[in-house]
């Protein structure tokens, strides 16, 4: 399983691939990450239709991960999941506006 993690950040991707794992439970495949920091890096990504689950960072700059979402959900046929990463929770209207899984 392929499980792409988009932040600006290196600590925050690190945090994200050490709580992910290699593998998350029994049930699941064993887990590659793939680490991107530019959104150019994020749309190759979905494009190549190899990515099956994506956990995007919503205060990633300058293309923050909900934008990244809304945008993946709009244009990428057949999208994979996608979990936000939010800072605060007021902000959980704006993670539901991007259209990422709940």
């Amino acid at each position: 399983m392929r499980v792409l993690v988009y932040s600006d950040d290196a600590s925050t991707r690190e945090k994200v691939r050490q709580a992910i794992g290699r593998r998350p439970a029994a049930d699941v495949p064993l887990v590659e990450i793939v680490e991107c920091a530019t959104h150019a890096k994020v749309v190759q990504h979905f494009d190549s239709g190899e990515i099956d689950v994506a956990v995007l960072d919503a205060e990633t700059q300058p293309a923050g991960g909900m934008g990244v979402a809304r945008q993946a959900k709009d244009e990428v046929h057949d999208c994979p999941p996608i979990c936000l990463l939010i800072a605060r929770r007021d902000d959980r209207w704006l993670a539901e506006w991007s259209r990422a899984e709940r």
